[in-house]
Formats: structure tokens, C-alpha cells, sequence
């Protein structure tokens, strides 16, 4: 599928606010709100767009503690196996498969540092982690929604 700036446009905004009208953006874009309409339309039914959600700060409902966990898998386990298993826990923010000595890299938030080490424990009990090595998060400096760069 083939974006053009205004779709750019279109995305960014969403990202901003996907509470904004379609006439909102439209004045942003130079579109009627029936236009933005039809293109947020075609780009949700091409996968580009797949949901609105909330964003939420994690500081306002108590989970503010972070950490960024390596896990090393035993024998040949699949990416498939470590999403299963990391989806089963509500502290899970995200989870990667990596390059480098680990086989994967998630990220957990919890309320504190004992709420951070029952998931920890709750991760290690998967069968397939062999063993862990945690980071945990001091402060954000970056913090941003994924916005689709411009065409050059």
C-alpha cells in the first residue's frame, strides 16, 4: 500500500490524539472531514492502522517500577513459545526476540520492587527460561508513540 504525506499526516495526528474529529484533522491536513474519514478507513483495512487505544501513565494507577529482562531459552524454543508464555503476565509491556547472547529481551513494570520480583519469579518458572539477567529502569528519557517517519 502505497502512504502519501497526507496519510503521514493523517497518522500523526492519530498518534497525537485518536480522539481528534475527522474535521479536526481535516483542518490540519487541508481534507474534508468525509476525506479523512475514507482514509483512515483504507488504512485500517490495509493493517496499517489496527486500533485506538488509551494511553495510560503508568505513574497514575501505581506501576511505576520498570525493568528491561534478557532471557536466555533452553534448546530450540520459538519465538512462538516465548510470546505465549510472556502474554500470560499482566506486567509484561513488551517482549522481543534479539540479537547478542539472549534470546529474547522483555519489558515488565510493576507497582514496586516486590511486585517486579513476583513477575520475575513468574517468568523464571516458564519451562523453557534457562536463565535471566535484569535491568531495571532508573528514568525515561524518551518516551514517545511510534509516528511513521516521512518519505524522503
Amino acid at each position: 500500500m502505497q502512504i502519501d504525506d497526507v496519510d503521514q499526516r493523517i497518522i500523526a495526528s492519530l498518534v497525537a490524539d485518536a480522539r481528534a474529529s475527522y474535521a479536526d484533522i481535516g483542518a490540519r491536513v487541508s481534507l474534508s472531514a468525509p476525506a479523512v474519514k475514507r482514509r483512515v478507513d483504507r488504512l485500517r483495512s490495509a493493517g496499517v492502522i489496527r486500533g485506538f487505544t488509551a494511553v495510560i501513565d503508568p505513574a497514575a494507577v501505581g506501576w511505576t517500577t520498570e525493568a528491561f529482562v534478557e532471557l536466555f531459552c533452553a534448546g530450540r524454543t520459538t519465538p512462538a513459545q516465548i510470546a505465549v508464555a510472556v502474554r500470560r503476565l499482566p506486567e509484561v509491556v513488551g517482549a522481543y526476540t534479539v540479537s547478542g547472547e539472549a534470546d529474547a529481551l522483555v519489558h515488565l513494570r510493576a507497582a514496586d520492587i516486590a511486585h517486579l520480583e513476583d513477575a520475575l519469579e513468574r517468568l523464571r518458572a516458564q519451562p523453557f527460561v534457562t536463565s535471566t539477567r535484569s535491568t531495571i529502569v532508573l528514568s525515561r528519557l524518551v518516551d514517545s508513540p511510534t509516528v511513521v517517519a516521512a518519505p524522503s
